[in-house]
């Protein structure tokens, strides 16, 4: 093999470069979010989440005429779109559920189920995938099983909106591995199962916020679309330039960002014993990060058979 030219390796740089800038934007963008919700108030999570996946169909309706996308939806086997059709319940539940706790003031939950999902895919590719689990890994999830035993006693009840988020998130994410279609492909393919329904819970609302508060208001509920649909792009745009592990490292700044604006915007309490819980979720996640660096390492040191 001839080896890498300057103008080769430069060429590579940059397409890392951009993979890595694209990937932070997504997440960047993801963790920002929680300051966009409220301005949306009054109206109320089933209709934001009914004009999220309403406006997104239209937004990549037009992207995907614009790329010449539509053959792989045509061409979807049945299968693919029952696959599509689960897909599309798990991330409406996992959206639904986060502008829920957005604009309830439960942020820092939300960001909590961020955290953990990483760890959730790991034990849902030990159940559905049968993998096997590495010791390391096994610590990590008893530790994280342990921060949400101190968290429900913290809360007085089970953190549902963290376990919800991370367990959609984390089936949702399980289920595309499935999906013969890129990113955007398949949130089209998504956003066509869910927006007829959308679209006619709308037309049904007797107290519909679209046209009662003003062009500024209808033009944010507008903008769903597009805060949806963006960083859903960038992450496919980065996903296709850097290895999975490097989307994994950088998957952590959109729960650091949701985190800390609830805690030091929104003012939400955090007693020691939250702290706690939460120190015990950012010790698990740096058992895993620390395993998975290493188990990458031995695979790039492991002699070619």
């Amino acid at each position: 093999m001839p080896p890498l030219t300057n103008s080769t390796a430069t060429s590579a740089d940059i397409h890392t470069r951009r993979g890595v800038a694209y990937g932070a934007g997504a997440y960047i963008l993801w963790g920002l979010v929680p300051a966009y919700w409220p301005l949306l108030v009054p109206a109320g999570a089933a209709e934001i989440l009914a004009h999220r996946i309403a406006w997104s169909l239209v937004l990549m309706a037009i992207v995907t005429t614009a790329l010449r996308g539509w053959r792989p939806l045509r061409t979807l086997s049945r299968k693919g779109w029952l696959m599509v059709t689960a897909a599309s319940v798990l991330v409406a539940a996992n959206w639904g559920t986060y502008i829920y706790a957005v604009n309830s003031q439960h942020v820092v939950e939300a960001a909590l189920g961020y955290f953990i999902n990483p760890l959730v895919s790991v034990v849902l590719g030990v159940v559905v995938l049968r993998e096997r689990l590495r010791k390391t890994q096994t610590v990590a999830i008893g530790i994280a099983v342990l921060a949400v035993v101190v968290l429900t006693v913290d809360y007085g009840r089970l953190p549902w909106i963290s376990l919800v988020v991370a367990c959609s998130f984390g089936l949702y994410g399980l289920i595309k591995k499935t999906v013969p279609l890129d990113s955007a492909t398949s949130l089209t393919a998504e956003s066509m199962i869910l927006g007829p329904i959308a679209i006619a819970y709308l037309f049904t609302l007797s107290a519909n916020t679209f046209t009662g508060h003003g062009v500024g208001h209808a033009l944010l509920l507008a903008s769903t679309g597009v805060v949806t649909a963006v960083p859903l792009l960038l992450f496919g745009a980065g996903a296709r330039r850097v290895p999975l592990a490097t989307m994994g490292m950088l998957q952590y700044l959109a729960p650091i960002l949701q985190f800390a604006w609830g805690v030091f915007v929104m003012h939400e309490p955090m007693p020691a014993s939250r702290w706690i819980g939460f120190g015990l979720v950012w010790l698990a996640l740096l058992v895993f990060t620390l395993d998975a660096v290493r188990n990458s390492r031995r695979r790039l040191l492991a002699p070619v058979e």
